[in-house]
């Protein structure tokens, strides 16, 4: 069997057998195909598409890979999942609350893909914090704390890894079976009894249309209850910034501020909630949603879900007192300065995309997989729809790595966020699939 000529048959509009995937699938995980002819195979099905069977064949074979992990718990194994965007930092949030609510979250999560940004170079800039940990103590982590955030390990779906880098620079991201299969091999790699997923449409997501996110939607309940992991979906506005803050070690620090109970979004809190209630009714963990909201509250107010987090950090080599003092432990930009609105009125529109790819311009982004990115720039205290401005309002505060960073991206931010006579306003949640 060739790898060329598999290219070949989904080049010509052909369906893949389950053998032809299982042969192209093994040989990205020993490294006898190129990442030219990964290239050349994500671009075919970007273009070409997959049926039902060839995606659930994709998700199964890259699961297999490597190592599929078992649990042997006293409760729920759940996970969450988004489909990215910017200022999305819900898994870091999500997955203590889950844990101090009685669940199990081993979350397998990745790097910044084209605009959105990843939960696990946001935990990189978390000094000492192991992304990449042995399987024994990501099994640790989760068994003790109830919750663990990481990479995928050279053994957790490898075909994956490198499929996943490639189409990051070859501008395959945007397709569906692509992205199911990518997800739900990590996923279902790491044992999952019950996923839920948060998928994005608006500007600022990868599914602009909210046609084409309820489609992605369902790929993903039906590919992942194909294989057994009982899952549904929440099909979430990305027509705005998530919360306050863009940029890696700056998402990571509002996430500890929203587990405090300080400086919380609106937006942010809203579905971060939604999501947690999902995870609660789908594991049994609450019988209804009051039930759940209470125990959602209590793992808050309580600070259990806080203190889930830190034991996550300091099991992981990170900080034993990282929560009490976040800010020491990561870096810091040496230009901090705010960009004024250069009108009155209110904010009714971002293009939510380009102000993604600005975090790219402030090297807290890759061009090529291989990158190492500035974990200290960003953007604080961003404007949300429906604020309102003047001149004396900053639209954010711009932080940079020196002078000619923060004039670009200063001079690009006011083409980006349209300010008008009246304002606006977004529903977070808008449907469930599943």
């Amino acid at each position: 069997m060739l790898p060329q000529e598999i290219i070949r048959k989904k080049r010509n509009h052909q369906i893949l057998s389950k053998q032809d995937i299982d042969f192209f699938i093994q040989g990205v995980a020993d490294e006898s195909i190129s990442d030219a002819q990964i290239g050349a195979l994500t671009m075919a099905v970007f273009l070409n598409g997959f049926d039902r069977r060839e995606t659930v064949d994709l998700t199964l074979a890259m699961r297999d890979s490597g190592d599929v992990l078992q649990w042997h718990l006293n409760g729920p194994v759940v996970d969450k999942h988004s489909t990215g965007g910017v200022g999305d930092k819900i898994s870091l949030i999500l997955g203590p609350i889950l844990a101090a609510c009685g669940a199990y979250v081993p979350m397998i999560s990745g790097r910044g893909l084209g605009h959105t940004g990843g939960t696990l170079d946001k935990l990189d800039s978390v000094q000492g914090y192991q992304t990449a940990p042995s399987n024994d103590l990501f099994q640790k982590t989760v068994k003790d704390v109830g919750c663990a955030i990481i990479g995928q390990t050279t053994n957790l779906a490898p075909a994956d890894k490198r499929i996943y880098a490639v189409r990051d620079v070859c501008s395959t991201v945007e397709s569906i079976p692509l992205i199911t299969a990518s997800i739900l091999s990590k996923k279902l790699a790491s044992g999952l009894e019950n996923l839920v997923m948060d998928v994005k449409f608006g500007n600022g997501a990868f599914m602009e249309k909210i046609d084409d996110a309820r489609a992605l939607a369902n790929s993903i309940v039906q590919v992942a209850n194909d294989a057994g992991t009982k899952t549904t979906a929440l099909l979430t506005d990305m027509n705005a910034v998530l919360g306050y803050n863009i940029g890696n070690a700056l998402e990571v620090l509002e996430s500890v501020q929203y587990l405090k109970g300080e400086n919380i979004n609106q937006r942010l809190d809203q579905v971060t909630k939604a999501l947690c209630i999902e995870a609660l009714l789908n594991t049994k963990l609450a019988k209804d949603k009051k039930e759940a909201i209470g125990k959602i509250e209590k793992a808050l107010s309580t600070g259990a879900a806080l203190e889930k987090f830190a034991k996550m950090v300091q099991t992981l080599g990170g900080p034993s007192d990282f929560v009490s003092h976040p800010e020491d432990y990561m870096p810091k930009a040496p230009i901090i300065r705010p960009v004024f609105a250069k009108k009155e009125g209110y904010i009714n529109q971002m293009k939510t995309r380009q102000i993604g790819l600005l975090l790219i311009e402030l090297k807290g982004g890759r061009t090529h997989p291989l990158q190492t990115i500035n974990h200290a720039t960003g953007m604080t205290n961003f404007v949300q729809i429906g604020d309102k401005v003047d001149f004396k309002t900053p639209l954010c505060y711009v932080h940079a790595s020196d002078e000619n960073d923060f004039e670009n991206i200063a001079s690009k931010l006011h083409g980006l966020i349209e300010i008008g006579e009246k304002p606006d306003t977004l529903s977070p949640v808008l449907e469930k699939i599943g």
